[in-house]
């Protein structure tokens, strides 16, 4: 069935707007922030409804920390792509794909 994800910030009905900063896949359900300020600092928990049944789903939270270390990551700049190796579209139809810039 079609899902659609979501993200509550610390508590229902806080939820993520996406932004310059924030975006939720549709495809995947992951939630990216670039450049994390003090004010993300919180509890996330996705919220995945079903289109046909309209019952949504709340998963439990993940707290989002600063380090204190100054340490980024392991993240080596790259493009994150998940498209499938070919796609089928019939004609007129809206075709949507992700890609990501990852890194430093």
């Amino acid at each position: 069935p079609d899902l659609s994800f979501a993200w509550i910030f610390n508590e229902y009905p806080s939820f993520v707007q996406e932004d310059s900063r924030r975006f939720v896949s549709q495809e995947t359900g992951h939630l990216y922030i670039a450049k994390v300020e003090p004010s993300d600092v919180g509890n996330y928990s996705c919220v995945v409804t079903s289109t046909a049944t309209k019952s949504p789903v709340l998963g439990s939270p993940t707290p989002l920390v600063l380090r204190t270390d100054g340490v980024m990551g392991e993240y080596e700049p790259k493009i994150e792509v998940q498209f499938p190796e070919t796609l089928a579209a019939a004609k007129g139809s809206t075709v949507k794909l992700e890609c990501f810039a990852l890194g430093k």
